[in-house]
């Protein structure tokens, strides 16, 4: 049962992990780069709305909910070994938050890690709260959640009738400027390109918690019990969650944070119990594929971050500038491009693996976890007694 569920788990974070790609990999081939998000949400042409719609938000919200697992794991293991709660977990927050901090300066302007690295701090204190009150918290921090929501997507939806909204032009930065001048674009923008914490740690605090919630109730147990919570999921997220997901998509810009963040996690509930359900009704040795999304959810920090290296060394000018070059054949590179990055990283983490038990970053992140544990722990040299 333990290791089936570690299976299913690794599965998961391995389809998370290049769901996200799906939605990053459009700000990469965009010749403006992530600059071009803040010039205008216009709506793209019919098929490129349609493929952003099958990743858009549901795969970071996966992803968020299966760091609430993670949390719920590390919450577990502290109480079987006796040790204080929150105790160094605090400590691995905070390596996660330094690791998000020189992934944005280094390589990608919408890193999500910090924004997990301060919810996973908050959360930390809640999740071994009774259900009561992490209920209350649920609903109270998703309530809000959704009001502003919605209060910003009104304002939005009623200035687009009052008055549009001027691009700022486009920029030329990625497509021909200086990898040294994008990391000092990066520090100058700070503020700007992280203002999408703002929505994800309060998203977070719900999905971390759902999920740490969601694995109590059982739903990666491969019983009657789980089926059944899964098959809920389903319904819930694939039923009612893609189609009004799909209609937000093609609403215009106006609707760009529903269709992110409101609706997203519900998707992404259905992802889940439709994944964790297939896995478990496979059967016999694991296939290419299988193996490929295992490899990639047991080395899942390494290849978010070198996939969107990889995507910036691709797209940027600075490399090989294929974002301007081939600006005209959009839509149709961009799915090929993320093919192409998904099946490397699937390659290069199955081969890793047969030498490593964990990814290159996930051995230095370790290492730098249990250093200042390992220098506690170390007894002080007793003196030779003197005679």
């Amino acid at each position: 049962m333990t290791n089936h569920r570690i299976d299913v788990l690794d599965v998961l974070r391995g389809v998370a992990i290049m769901g996200t790609l799906g939605t990053n990999i459009w700000i990469f081939t965009d010749p403006g780069g992530p600059a071009a998000v803040f010039d205008t949400l216009a709506q793209p042409g019919t098929v490129e709305t349609i493929l952003r719609f099958l990743t858009n938000g549901k795969f970071l919200a996966l992803l968020t909910l299966l760091f609430g697992v993670g949390l719920e794991l590390q919450y577990r293991s502290a109480r079987r070994r006796g040790a204080p709660w929150p105790g160094w977990y605090l400590w691995r927050a905070a390596l996660l938050f330094a690791e998000g901090l020189i992934h944005y300066f280094l390589i990608f302007e919408f890193d999500v890690l910090m924004g997990y690295a301060i919810t996973s701090m908050i959360v930390a204190y809640l999740i071994g709260r009774s259900d009561r009150a992490v209920r209350a918290w649920m609903i109270g921090v998703g309530s809000v959640f959704a009001v502003v929501i919605g209060l910003l997507t009104a304002a939005l939806v009623y200035g687009q009738d009052t008055a549009s909204t001027p691009a700022s032009g486009e920029s030329t930065l990625f497509s021909e400027g200086g990898y040294t001048e994008q990391v000092a674009a990066r520090a100058e923008l700070f503020g700007l390109y992280r203002l999408e914490a703002v929505f994800i740690v309060p998203m977070g605090i719900v999905l971390f918690l759902l999920g740490s919630r969601l694995m109590r109730a059982g739903v990666f147990e491969r019983s009657e019990r789980g089926a059944a919570l899964r098959r809920k999921l389903m319904i819930l997220g694939l039923g009612a969650g893609a189609p009004l997901n799909l209609l937000t998509s093609f609403a215009g810009e106006g609707w760009f944070l529903v269709d992110r963040y409101l609706l997203p996690p519900l998707v992404a509930l259905g992802l889940l119990g439709l994944v964790t359900s297939v896995v478990h009704r496979m059967s016999g040795a694991p296939g290419l594929l299988r193996r490929g999304l295992t490899a990639v959810g047991r080395t899942a920090l390494s290849c978010y971050v070198f996939q969107n290296l990889v995507a910036a060394v691709l797209c940027y000018g600075w490399g090989l500038g294929l974002a301007g070059r081939l600006d005209g054949l959009r839509p149709w590179w961009v799915p090929a491009a993320w093919a192409g990055i998904c099946l490397l990283f699937m390659t290069l983490a199955s081969l890793w693996l047969r030498r490593f038990d964990r990814g290159p970053l996930e051995l230095l992140w370790q290492w730098a976890y249990q250093a200042p544990q390992r220098s506690r722990r170390e007894p002080e040299q007793v003196p030779v007694s003197r005679r």
